[in-house]
């Protein structure tokens, strides 16, 4: 199985939401999503995710691993310059 890569927990938020999850509550600095019956939660600590926590949110999320990183690796537009 390939090495888990890791991930800020923000750019883990921008996948979720992309996939369709919406910000159902925050507790702390827990971010709680949605989307139909799944409900992921987020811890958004300034450190990288630790790979088992990634793991756990990938399979709550019912993203398929891969597809959950193609939009990890996808371009980051929130650091493009406005032309």
């Amino acid at each position: 199985m390939p090495r888990v890569p890791s991930l800020s927990p923000r750019r883990v938020e921008r996948i979720l939401l992309a996939e369709g999850f919406l910000l159902l509550s925050q507790k702390g600095s827990h971010f709680a999503f949605g989307k139909g019956e799944r409900i992921v939660t987020v811890p958004m600590h300034a450190r990288d995710l630790a790979r088992g926590t990634l793991l756990a949110i990938i399979k709550q999320s019912g993203i398929p691993r891969a597809r959950f990183f193609q939009g990890a690796r996808g371009r980051r537009t929130d650091t493009q310059p406005n032309l």
